[in-house]
């Protein structure tokens, strides 16, 4: 399952508990290496470590090295591949190739001021991106620049290849508007793929914690209920009332917001009459066309688990190609 990489959190609990603590990060990849770039692994002294940084192939070999930069200093760059002979003693079986950046944190490495001051960013839900120059000798965190890196979500290698760039966005979510059948299905399934899931109903009958268990339910009018949650670049916003008293007023809000995905459940017909209320609204073409209605690809789904299933490949396809 893929949720929010917690390693720039674990170090600096582990930092601040006494322990000595590495970085390992994916900084490039080939062929079918199974964690994306930027995926990280944090190492204590004590030989724990949090995360991953491959499908659990290379982990062993990576916290040898992590143990040795924190006695000896400095930043080290790692590379397993299946075409090298390192390849099947640390078991990189899956055809791939990757490469790890390994950096300790404190004097010699990613000072902890900094290493706090990227967990305040995370916190807050403010993007941000680390800069690390793959030698050890520059590192700095960015808020501007990288705004193509910021959003695909993408970290990677300068052009140069010198530096390395962490993207830390914040956490994806998901604010699903009606307590619905679709919606208990779709809040499960968008949790496993790392969303955060808020689901907004006025009528407690179906925003309830019986059947949303563990899930944040807000009973407010959507509109102030989306002012207090907050809508972001990061947030996908998913309508399955039909019912334009609820609906619009989310609308109204999704439509000045910068959220990557905006889906609204009816049929066709439906979909017109609400084209038809946000034009007399004053929104303009372009901005309506921002809403998937009716939500959800076009699978032939039959059922609630299948139309969940439908608007969250609808919703993932549009993070990642735009």
């Amino acid at each position: 399952m893929q949720h929010q990489e917690t390693a720039p959190e674990q170090a600096l609990a582990w930092v601040e508990a006494g322990k000595s603590v590495a970085l390992a990060t994916v900084i490039e990849t080939w062929g079918s290496a199974p964690r994306r770039v930027g995926a990280q692994m944090v190492i204590s002294d004590q030989g724990e470590m949090e995360g991953s940084v491959s499908g659990g192939c290379v982990e062993g070999a990576v916290v040898v090295e992590a143990l040795e930069v924190l006695q000896e200093g400095g930043t080290r760059v790692l590379e397993y591949g299946v075409s090298d002979g390192d390849a099947f003693a640390v078991g990189l079986a899956c055809g791939g190739n990757i490469r790890i950046l390994v950096e300790p944190v404190g004097d010699k490495g990613m000072p902890v001021e900094m290493l706090r001051q990227l967990g305040a960013a995370r916190a807050a839900r403010q993007p941000v991106a680390y800069e690390v120059a793959l030698d050890g000798a520059a590192r700095r965190l960015m808020r501007e620049g990288h705004e193509a890196r910021f959003r695909m979500d993408r970290s990677g290698l300068s052009e140069d290849g010198a530096t390395f760039v962490a993207i830390h966005n914040p956490p994806l979510r998901l604010i699903v508007v009606g307590g619905v059948h679709i919606a208990q299905h779709l809040v499960g399934m968008a949790r496993d793929v790392g969303f955060d899931p808020v689901v907004v109903d006025p009528r407690e009958a179906f925003g309830s914690q019986l059947r949303f268990p563990g899930t944040r339910v807000v009973n407010d009018w959507p509109d102030d209920a989306l002012a207090e949650i907050g809508v972001d670049a990061r947030t996908a916003l998913v309508l399955l009332t039909h019912d334009p008293k609820l609906d619009d007023p989310a609308l109204h809000v999704a439509l000045r917001s910068e959220c990557f995905y905006i889906g609204a459940l009816g049929s066709t017909r439906t979909h017109a009459s609400r084209v038809a209320r946000l034009k007399e609204a004053g929104f303009p073409d372009t901005e309506i066309a921002r809403i998937h209605g009716p939500v959800g690809l076009n699978i032939g789904a039959a059922g609630p688990s299948e139309i969940a299933v439908s608007i969250l490949a609808q919703m993932i396809q549009r993070l990642r190609q735009g």
